[in-house]
């Protein structure tokens, strides 16, 4: 509990104790009735100067001078307690917000999620997972305890403003994912993005055909149709539950022991100029599957004489720790002994 909140309360309980005892009082003494002692407690804490009931016996003024000295100290105590607790929530706030734009506007190469729904969330979840950095653009800000939570960098507005993506990063990020539950704004979103950074990659949430294709109009490189997805993988695994449980490996960090995984030879990496099937003698027993080379297509199946490149992405299945060695082998020299 914070220091204001706390002081707060006390004042709150204090100014309630002072009315009960007040009320009593005036029962006790001046012999007056419980709703009239508490009109009377009332008005002399409040000091609004109503008029009080009947004449008051010396003992009983006695009794409300003391009771208005208390009063006004305990009335002052809850005013300066309730300013101080909205001012310093208020500046918490500011402080909060504006530590979490300087941390987005350092980062580099990082995955801004537009939409904090359950697609968001399970895009954002799997990024943190494998150690993205994420920046969450959400409008509701019931959802950023649960962003944070993530480790997700929370950034409340909408991305439909320009604005707003520039202050998410736009021109830094490597891709966008549009995952506002709505196809006319996902579009919108991906034509801001794609203006504002031409290089980035944008992944899109669609919630029909058309719109689907308005999205790959609009310059997404990738359509997602959670709906169409999820029907196709129920059927796949009552068609062929075997391929589903090996398709599985394709999200990092959910088997056991064996993963699937797209590594990216660096310029200088000691794996450049060796053959497919030279991988085994550098200590790693995963298998190359497919490999990625410029702008030219996936191709599946690579020959064991095949010769790795600097700059070819290499898609492999093996164990982690095998799977850890040959992506060490893959960085760069002074990043692989790091």
């Amino acid at each position: 509990m914070g220091t204001s909140l706390r002081h707060l309360l006390i004042g709150l309980g204090l100014l309630a104790a002072l009315t009960v005892v007040g009320t009593l009082g005036y029962v006790a003494i001046a012999q007056m009735s419980l709703l009239d002692a508490l009109y009377m407690t009332v008005i002399t804490l409040s000091t609004v100067g109503y008029d009080e009931i009947g004449e008051l016996s010396p003992a009983a003024r006695v009794y409300t001078i003391l009771l208005i000295i208390l009063g006004i100290g305990a009335v002052f105590y809850v005013v300066v307690s309730m300013a101080s607790f909205f001012i310093e929530g208020r500046v918490q706030e500011l402080l909060g917000r504006r530590q979490m734009k300087n941390a987005i506007a350092s980062l580099r190469d990082h995955v801004i999620v537009c939409g904090f729904g359950r697609f968001g969330h399970a895009v954002s979840e799997h990024l943190r997972q494998v150690g993205m950095p994420v920046v969450v653009i959400e409008e509701d800000p019931m959802k950023e305890q649960d962003c944070l939570a993530l480790g997700c960098h929370f950034l409340g507005g909408s991305a439909l403003e320009d604005e707003t993506l520039a202050e998410a990063g736009i021109e830094h990020a490597r891709a966008l994912v549009a995952a506002i539950p709505g196809d006319s704004d996902n579009v919108f979103v991906t034509l801001s993005a794609r203006e504002a950074n031409s290089a980035i990659h944008i992944h899109a949430r669609a919630e029909t055909p058309a719109g689907e294709r308005r999205l790959r109009l609009s310059g997404a490189d990738q359509v997602l149709s959670p709906h169409r997805i999820g029907g196709q993988r129920i059927a796949n695994a009552i068609v062929r539950p075997g391929v589903v449980e090996f398709l599985e490996l394709s999200a990092p960090g959910d088997g056991a022991e064996v993963d699937l995984e797209e590594i990216a030879l660096a310029a200088d990496s000691s794996l450049a100029g060796s053959q497919v099937g030279e991988l085994a003698g550098r200590g790693t027993r995963a298998a190359v599957i497919a490999i990625k080379r410029g702008d030219g297509p996936l191709r599946l199946h690579p020959d064991p004489t095949e010769v790795l490149q600097a700059g070819d992405t290499i898609i492999v299945v093996g164990d982690r720790s095998d799977l850890r060695r040959l992506a060490s082998l893959a960085a760069p020299p002074a990043a692989a002994g790091s």
